[in-house]
């Protein structure tokens, strides 16, 4: 009886990805990301994990896995969001380099096709404006998703339905012409998607749902004040980023 050889495993489709997951208190919902991620992408990949010494201890769930294609930068005495990003383009290597949120509001599964699109186009993100897309979060937080990205096109001009994504996968050349500011919340976005296109660099926008997280807390609006500030920080970024060269 002639044994059977096994097939040969189908090469990579694509170079190496480097998907950032900033991280603070998401215990609840890190391991179904990083797995949801790894499953998307297929290898060869990297997650990193910037997490910002999360008292629930993110991070150690992230090490406990021990998985090589997996890491963690623990960051002590830093906190924000668009620093945690900043660190993890820093410490990236792929040839195409992404960040989505971590409380599964954004599906991994898009960015198969996120990654599959940027080999022809610079810049991608998963879109919630764009035909097909959708905002399932409360009715508050969607006007007033709508209402920022509605004066981003009018200020910044059109072309980009969905300013303030934050779910996005781009080739690592986009840097050396975008520089990312990593200071504030969810704002930043907003200034390095504007600068793409002032650079000249295409932006693909692929629909996705957008939906309410279920576990843990949100860090966007931990209360209304806080909502408010973070608010008025979208508005001033999206008239400072037209005088930043």
């Amino acid at each position: 009886m002639r044994s059977s050889v096994p097939a040969p495993p189908e090469p990579p489709t694509h170079g190496l990805v480097s998907i950032i997951l900033p991280t603070y208190n998401e215990a609840e919902n890190i391991l179904a990301t990083v797995g949801g991620v790894l499953q998307a992408v297929g290898d060869p990949v990297e997650v990193i994990v910037v997490d910002d010494d999360s008292p629930d201890e993110t991070w150690k769930l992230v090490e406990e896995l021990g998985d090589p294609r997996v890491r963690v930068v623990r960051r002590r005495g830093v906190r924000g969001l668009a620093s945690a990003v900043n660190r993890g383009i820093i410490e990236a290597s792929g040839e195409l380099v992404g960040w989505m949120d971590v409380d599964l509001s954004m599906p991994a599964g898009l960015l198969s096709e996120m990654v599959r699109h940027a080999a022809e186009v610079p810049v991608v993100i998963g879109s919630r404006y764009v035909t097909g897309g959708g905002d399932d979060r409360p009715r508050f937080r969607v006007m007033t998703s709508r209402w920022v990205n509605g004066l981003a096109s009018l200020v910044l001009g059109g072309g980009v339905k969905d300013y303030d994504s934050g779910f996005i996968v781009v080739r690592r050349e986009v840097f050396d012409q975008v520089t990312l500011l990593p200071v504030g919340y969810g704002a930043y976005f907003i200034d390095f998607i504007y600068h793409c296109r002032k650079r000249g660099l295409a932006v693909l926008e692929l629909p996705y749902t957008l939906v309410d997280r279920t576990a843990g807390s949100s860090k966007s609006m931990p209360n209304l004040w806080r909502f408010l500030l973070q608010g008025l920080g979208y508005v001033l970024t999206i008239f400072q980023a037209r005088l930043r060269p």
